[in-house]
């Protein structure tokens, strides 16, 4: 059992938590959450002893072998292999001298070490690296390959499975599932459940850990609350006791009323389609605890593309590679304004290649890309940090983009991503990697793009800015692309799953949650849920090849219906809009304090207008998404066959 008793620490002038007490029980898994600086790396730090408290006890770590995933990320010649075995000290060390023993044909130094060998379990070391290396992403053919050769992205996998292959009661674990796709982050999701020391772990995945932990500890306001249950738990907990207090009360209300009106237009939207339940069931779930984050610095909205067309963009019958490397083949995708498209597979599959053809970043090897009249493209990935200018303030950085706009309106700006003050003035070298992320989202955001490409966009961002992300992303108007180990922001983002898998690109039919079971049911090499893969482990190529066109036609058939319904949506939404407006200003007493008066008469004609227009949307709207379902059911039982 380990006990912190009235922990106070301060870095420098700035005051993390006073007075903190916590209880980790032998064998909890236990998720450490707060905004970035409140100070859960350095009670990382007070535990590893790299750090001292200003006051206060910690009792309990005598004796404790502590399992610690570095941040840091140096470079070694040993192979992945042997630089993940050198994790656990203690056997690293006997075959280290093991080596010198049997190059000095010591025998009974080496017979000793043998015996030492076994009780470390050293002869399994091998198999054992290897688990865990394959299982976070890497290749067979990559294991031996130096440690130096891999990018920093990689190293840090390196790091996460070198403290997964140390002997330990005690595992500390900062952002673990940084750097990792989604079918690497269930991988480790299902390590982690089995590990039976004390999981004491930084994560701002809240699936990752709800699926993961008992217990939540927030580290917020100069305090250290714990919650019971994982992050929904807490969520919820936090919900209540932030409505008892009847904390920013019209501020919840606003962000409720946005959610209502989220989950209405989806109800709307989605009818009979199959990942509408899991997704509303969820879209409810968020009018719950709505008041958990409205507190939280971040508030911001991606301002309404300009002019766009229909399509935006387009790729047909695409061959997608590097060099001479085809990765993807006779991939046909276009992108209207408001699709919102969701990619699934597993790593290496062609998800990043798929994204850098639609930018136009990597030429096509075969097929045709064709851009919309005002197409402009907003694209983050995992690189974005990299071409920031260290030296250069976040107000600079928009200067950059847009020199002749007025610095209050970008100060303003900065303000929803909390670069406030003089943060927003400094050079952002010192900033944490999540403030950077922050600030490269920013850039993307700002230049009002009408096709949005995400490729992990929360990699370093906490929970407080992923909701905010959240939010924002369900109000975009454009079209959205997103890749993301994200599975909350996935299920709350977008309305349409397809599958990179086997060179192709293809609907999937299922939600995420039925991914998550294929994935972490380990050995299944095709997708049973999706019949293109169905069929293209047993098909000949000429059947796969008339299946993707005769699919192609079929999607193209489907197209034009598909505009229509999303043109009579947003009409729609138009009408429900002035209806509103119209009876806000109905709601006026004073128009009904005179007699006879022509105002009041000809607002209530326009409100009957109205709503007579949106009852004839609305059956229109019926009709059209009828014939819509009944097109692709008959799609999916040609699928089938």
């Amino acid at each position: 059992m380990i006990i912190l008793e009235n922990i106070a620490l301060r870095r420098g002038q700035k005051l993390l938590f006073s007075s903190a007490s916590a209880t980790l029980q032998p064998g909890q898994k236990i998720a450490l959450i707060g905004g970035n600086g409140s100070g859960k790396s350095s009670l990382f730090a007070l535990l590893l002893g790299t750090l001292q408290a200003d006051s206060g006890d910690i009792r309990g770590l005598s004796g404790l072998r502590i399992s610690h995933m570095a941040q840091e990320t140096e470079r070694s010649e040993l192979s992945a292999r042997d630089y993940v075995i050198a994790g656990d000290e203690a056997l690293y060390d006997v075959l280290k001298a093991l080596v010198i023993s049997d190059a000095a044909e010591d025998y009974e130094q080496s017979a000793t070490l043998h015996q030492q060998m076994e009780e470390l379990d050293g002869y399994s070391a091998d198999r054992r690296a290897e688990h865990l290396l394959l299982g976070l992403g890497f290749q067979r053919a990559q294991l031996e390959n130096p440690m130096s050769s891999f990018s920093g992205g990689w190293r840090i996998r390196l790091n996460l499975a070198r403290a997964l292959m140390a002997p330990s009661d005690l595992m500390l674990l900062d952002e673990p599932t940084n750097h990792l796709d989604l079918d690497t982050t269930l991988w480790l999701q299902s390590w982690l459940q089995g590990y039976r020391g004390t999981l004491l772990m930084i994560s701002h995945d809240r699936d990752f850990i709800d699926a993961t932990c008992e217990r939540t500890v927030e580290i917020a306001h100069q305090t250290v609350t714990a919650y019971r249950g994982g992050y929904s738990d807490y969520e919820g907990q936090r919900a209540e006791q932030m409505a008892q207090q009847q904390a920013s009360f019209e501020k919840q209300q606003r962000r409720i009323a946005d959610i209502e009106d989220f989950v209405r237009r989806f109800r709307a939207k989605a009818t009979k389609a199959r990942q509408a339940q899991s997704r509303l069931k969820e879209l409810e779930r968020m009018q719950k605890v709505a008041q958990a984050h409205v507190d939280s610095p971040f508030s911001f909205t991606f301002p309404a593309p300009g002019k766009v067309s229909d399509p935006l963009l387009t790729l047909s019958d695409a061959s997608l590679g590097h060099r001479e490397r085809k990765v993807l083949l006779e991939v046909s995708l276009s992108l209207s304004p408001g699709d919102r498209i969701g990619l699934l597979g597993k790593n290496g599959a062609g998800k990043s290649t798929l994204l850098k053809s639609l930018t136009g970043d990597l030429p096509l090897m075969a097929g045709e890309r064709t851009e919309g009249a005002h197409l402009k493209i907003g694209y983050f990935d995992q690189q974005q940090l990299e071409v920031l200018d260290l030296d250069a303030s976040p107000l600079l950085h928009l200067q950059r983009l847009s020199p002749k706009v007025r610095d209050q309106e970008i100060l303003d700006f900065l303000g929803g991503f909390n670069f406030r003050g003089d943060r927003a003035k400094e050079a952002i070298r010192p900033f944490s990697g999540g403030e950077k992320a922050r600030l490269a989202l920013a850039n993307v955001v700002w230049q009002a793009p009408n096709v949005l490409i995400l490729d992990e966009p929360t990699n370093h961002l906490d929970l407080d800015m992923r909701h905010a992300l959240e939010v924002a992303l369900q109000n975009y108007a454009g079209a959205i692309v997103l890749v993301s180990h994200d599975r909350h922001l996935l299920r709350n983002s977008v309305e349409q799953l397809l599958l990179v898998h086997d060179g192709a690109v293809s609907d999937y039919s299922g939600d995420v949650e039925s991914y998550e079971k294929w994935v972490l049911s380990a050995g299944n090499s095709q997708e049973p849920d999706t019949p293109d893969a169905q069929i293209s482990s047993s098909a000949p190529a000429g059947d796969r090849k008339a299946r993707r066109q005769s699919a192609a036609d079929q999607r193209a058939q489907l197209q034009p219906l598909k505009k229509a319904v999303q043109k009579l949506e947003r009409c729609i939404e138009e009408s429900e809009q002035s209806l509103l407006a119209l009876q806000d200003r109905l709601a006026d007493e004073q128009l009904y304090a005179q007699p006879d008066n022509a105002e009041l008469a000809q607002l209530l004609k326009q409100e009957g207008a109205v709503k007579l227009e949106l009852a004839a949307l609305e059956s229109q709207w019926i009709a059209e998404q009828e014939k819509l379902e009944s097109m692709e059911a008959g799609e999916s039982s040609v699928s089938d066959k």
